[in-house]
């Protein structure tokens, strides 16, 4: 008999509720833990799928040996009682010769020619005849019995194997009616992580640009002071020598020829293209020095490489004279970090790995920005 394949049936695990506790931090963090139980689930959802495919698959070809030898034993029955029949009917008809034909057929058999045609002889033939016949017929019945029963098992095997891959089967689906559930809260969770992060970003962005406003009104503020100081202590007759102060500390020369906001559209372009290390164009991506090089090479000047580099190639800028353009740096000597500012207290970067180039809030008020330069 052949066995029957027994089929584990998937239990339909719960999907993590999305719980909404308050407080953005806690609330982000609560969602990467259920992304993160999610994707286990997930990954053991399609291991068990991938296990119950291997049953599916050995059900059916068990149904289908079952059913090859069912045919078979079928076939078995058919030429059994087709060879019975013909040897039945094949003495009958030996039979009926001996006793009715009174030509060659009779008087050719010696049991019915000459003398032997006595009712003894007869008899005997009658006998042997029908000896042969009653033990055909019970090899008949006997292989029919025996291929009956085998038949009968064979239909029942037949019928538990179809249980078991209409089993295999529905466990298949109720893993995949499981997995996609998963798939679809781990999309909502991260959809809900991707909504946290862009909130947090915006907040630090204003806040960012908020303080760097404060500072730069401040700054602007300082100067008219000073400057209003100056011009009251000078005499009025030193006009002579206010011209000389005013050659003497000259304000940052303004970028030649629109350069600034030529180098300022050139980078937007790049929004959304992917952070990468030491990337400096479009196709390769960009790393900080690399985008801010590009663009201003888009504006028709050069600046190497490195953010450090490039900030001693600047032209010092106070924040009070910030415009379009002008390079922000981080870091000592401009060593670890360099942006591009566009105006209205905001700048564009290429922050890190896994990031893309993005506008932000002015950061100047963190204790690693060291400077703004005007290339």
């Amino acid at each position: 008999m052949v066995p029957v394949v027994t089929v584990v049936i998937v239990s339909s695990g719960a999907v993590i509720p999305l719980a909404r506790p308050a407080g953005a931090a806690t609330t982000l963090t609560s969602d990467k833990a259920q992304a993160a139980k999610l994707e286990q689930q997930i990954s053991s959802t399609g291991q068990q799928i991938d296990a119950l495919d291997q049953k599916f698959e050995a059900a059916q070809a068990q149904k289908a040996s079952v059913d090859q030898q069912i045919t078979s034993t079928q076939s078995k029955i058919s030429q059994t009682k087709k060879t019975v029949s013909g040897d039945k009917a094949a003495l009958s008809q030996a039979a009926l010769n001996a006793y009715m034909d009174t030509g060659s057929s009779g008087t050719s058999d010696p049991i019915f020619s000459g003398s032997q045609t006595s009712t003894a002889d007869a008899r005997e033939y009658d006998d042997v005849a029908e000896g042969n016949l009653s033990t055909a017929v019970d090899k008949l019945n006997t292989a029919q019995n025996v291929l009956s029963a085998q038949q009968a098992s064979l239909h029942q095997q037949d019928a538990q194997a179809a249980q078991a891959e209409s089993s295999a089967k529905s466990s298949i689906q109720s893993a995949q009616s499981l997995e996609a559930q998963q798939t679809q809260a781990l999309s909502q969770v991260k959809g809900q992580i991707a909504t946290l992060i862009a909130q947090q970003q915006k907040a630090a962005a204003a806040a960012a640009e908020a303080a760097a406003q404060a500072k730069l009104a401040a700054a602007q503020a300082a100067a008219q002071a000073q400057a209003q100081t100056h011009s009251a202590a000078a005499p009025a007759a030193s006009s002579s020598h206010s011209q000389a102060a005013q050659v003497a500390d000259p304000p940052p020369p303004p970028s030649a020829g629109g350069a600034g906001a030529a180098a300022v559209a050139a980078a937007e372009s790049q929004l959304g293209v992917p952070y990468v290390w030491g990337g400096e164009s479009p196709g390769a991506g960009f790393d900080c020095s690399g985008l801010t090089a590009w663009a201003w090479g888009r504006a028709g000047v050069s600046l190497p490489h490195y953010s450090g580099a490039q900030m001693a190639d600047s032209t010092p800028v106070p924040i009070s004279d910030l415009q379009p353009g002008d390079l922000l740096f981080y870091g000592p000597g401009g060593s670890e970090h360099v942006a591009m500012y566009v105006g209205g207290g905001t700048m564009i970067e290429a922050p890190y790995t896994g990031a893309v180039v993005w506008l932000t809030g002015l950061r100047i008020s963190t204790g690693s920005f060291v400077g703004a330069g005007r290339p």
